[in-house]
């Protein structure tokens, strides 16, 4: 199974359109208030951190940047072309290496372990953002990716999220503006439970090692000047003997 062109091209539209500077996309927060505090929860979890890691749904590179000083081998993957063109620009040195992937597609995941061998993921905000028929499709992919050694790291808005997000956008000036481009382009956040998450890693062959809340860090901020936060979770899985 691969992600509908739908989907496809709401990415690529969104990417395209979005600017270059820093912050100016909603959910790219600094990696000190982001990937930092994520990697703590992580790495008492990684079975071996000479693996290498791949910023699943990487974005325009913010977070695998902050990645490629602290793994000796960083992949940013991502499903947009257009996304990946702004993390080529933002990293002439090259510090990261940066894949077109589509990671619901199983002969796609298959390939880059191939290459790769065994990996580490990271992944923050993908799965709630999918269709729902390509959830499953991507916790496969990431259980094929990660293989017997690695582990990987998610971060989702949990349901709590949902009525934040509703009150956001039905202000009386509208959504905040950084907000508003994932509207117009169709990528508001799709309907998934809680308790949904660690199952889709479940039956892909994961087991959930650890979990907890954490808000997912945005670039917005309300009308009194504090930054606006998402509630969410975060899940460590890997395969088990």
């Amino acid at each position: 199974m691969s992600v509908t062109s739908r989907y496809r091209e709401a990415w690529e539209g969104f990417w395209r359109e979005a600017s270059a500077e820093p912050g100016a996309v909603m959910w790219d927060a600094e990696p000190a208030v982001t990937v930092g505090p994520h990697l703590a929860l992580f790495d008492p979890h990684l079975a071996d951190p000479a693996l290498p890691l791949v910023d699943l749904g990487c974005g325009n590179g913010t977070q695998t940047r902050f990645l490629a000083d602290r793994f000796p081998r960083v992949v940013g993957a991502d499903l947009s072309v257009a996304a990946l063109d702004h993390a080529r620009r933002a990293d002439p040195a090259g510090q990261a290496a940066y894949r077109q992937l589509d990671a619901a597609e199983k002969s796609a995941a298959q390939a880059l372990h191939a290459e790769l061998g065994d990996t580490n993921v990271y992944m923050r905000g993908v799965l709630h953002q999918c269709e729902p028929d390509d959830r499953q499709a991507l916790a496969d992919g990431i259980a094929t990716l990660v293989g017997d050694r690695g582990r990987a790291f998610l971060v989702e808005l949990s349901g709590a999220a949902k009525a934040v997000l509703r009150g956001l956008a039905s202000g009386p000036a509208g959504p905040p503006p950084k907000l508003a481009p994932v509207f117009r382009h169709g990528l508001a956040p799709g309907e998934v439970s809680d308790e949904a998450v660690p199952e889709y890693l479940r039956s892909a062959g994961l087991t959930v090692l650890a979990s907890g809340e954490l808000p997912l860090v945005t670039t917005e901020f309300h009308p009194d000047g504090t930054r606006i936060e998402l509630p969410a979770r975060w899940l460590v899985a890997g395969r088990t003997a």
